[in-house]
């Protein structure tokens, strides 16, 4: 019970998130009903989030210096990874496939019993003494320290997405359906799985359309409306009231985005950004105190073998700054 009041109050918190100025206050308030709402979930040492080469090094490392590790992300490992023909900078491993790579990967892992919750995570609230990690599932964790190894976003945010996030506009169908029942919602869906997401909101809010960017014809169980049109726009008021299509605008009272990553500054509010990438130190410390980042996120060049030396930067960081909170 304790757990589900405190999603509901997650909820709250991002819808009202962008009509609060003050990221202190939005923070404080967090702190003080998580006091009020504290429940029985496991606090890891450490939270690892993604699965790309950054990630599955950090994991490793954390491991090996027996850390208690949450691996959160795609079990798969990235896209990007399972799609490389070929890598030959990779020590060892001359001319090596994504796909071989990736089997290494999986390999080793296992060889450590380290395992990858598959969930997506929405949003990363760094509180006093830890980190709260909400996920796509609405579904929250705890950790004493966060690496960040969730790569780049090639989807640019549509015009009015930022300006209306936690306004009308949503990345998380589980976490704020609630709020649309009875109401019509859009969701744009970036791949087949997103389709499960446009069936549970289908039978909470009165009308749902659902916009797929991919090529596969969608197959859903509920009363859903299609539009095989590509989205330009998101336009309202007080919050997002519109979503404007290449060939209409389709009139609703929320949009659920649905994509595979999120960009890191709406994941990770107060997060230190330049020209889209996460500012890090060389120890891949971030701007917030407990918070690492590594990979791709990091900025250029975007390399696995680069990825891979962050991951392990980031990790043995983090276990200084666990060790340097015991003192």
């Amino acid at each position: 019970m304790r757990l589900k009041r405190f999603s509901a109050f997650i909820t709250y918190v991002n819808t009202c998130q962008s009509l609060l100025t003050d990221t202190e206050k939005l923070r404080k308030i967090i702190v003080e009903k998580l006091n009020d709402e504290r429940n029985d979930t496991m606090r890891y040492d450490v939270a690892v989030i993604g699965t790309g080469p950054g990630g599955i090094s950090a994991a490793i490392t954390l491991r090996i210096r027996n850390k208690s590790v949450l691996f959160l992300g795609n079990p798969h490992f990235s896209d990007k990874l399972s799609r490389a023909h070929e890598i030959h900078n990779y020590p060892g491993l001359p001319a090596v496939s994504g796909k071989e790579l990736a089997e290494r990967f999986e390999a080793h892992l296992k060889s450590l019993d380290i395992s990858i919750t598959d969930e997506q995570v929405t949003a990363v609230y760094a509180m006093d003494q830890y980190f709260a990690i909400q996920t796509k599932s609405s579904r929250m964790y705890e950790a004493d320290s966060v690496i960040l190894a969730t790569g780049v976003s090639a989807a640019k945010p549509y015009p009015g997405e930022e300006e209306y996030l936690g306004r009308g506009v949503s990345y998380c169908a589980t976490c704020d359906a609630p709020l649309y029942r009875d109401k019509t919602v859009a969701v744009i869906g970036s791949c087949r799985e997103d389709e499960k997401e446009a069936d549970f909101l289908s039978e909470i809010a009165g009308k749902v359309y659902y916009i797929p960017l991919y090529d596969e014809k969608p197959e859903l169980q509920h009363d859903v409306t299609v539009c095989r049109h590509m989205p330009v726009s998101i336009s309202g008021s007080l919050k997002a009231d519109k979503l404007v299509l290449d060939d209409r605008t389709l009139e609703v009272d929320g949009i659920f985005i649905l994509r595979d990553s999120i960009r890191p500054q709406n994941l990770v509010p107060g997060l230190k950004l330049e020209e889209g990438h996460v500012v890090v130190d060389r120890k891949m410390q971030t701007n917030l105190a407990g918070c690492f980042a590594c990979g791709d996120i990091t900025g250029t060049p975007y390399q696995y073998i680069k990825a891979a030396g962050e991951g392990n930067v980031a990790a043995l960081s983090a276990v200084s700054y666990l060790a340097g909170r015991k003192r």
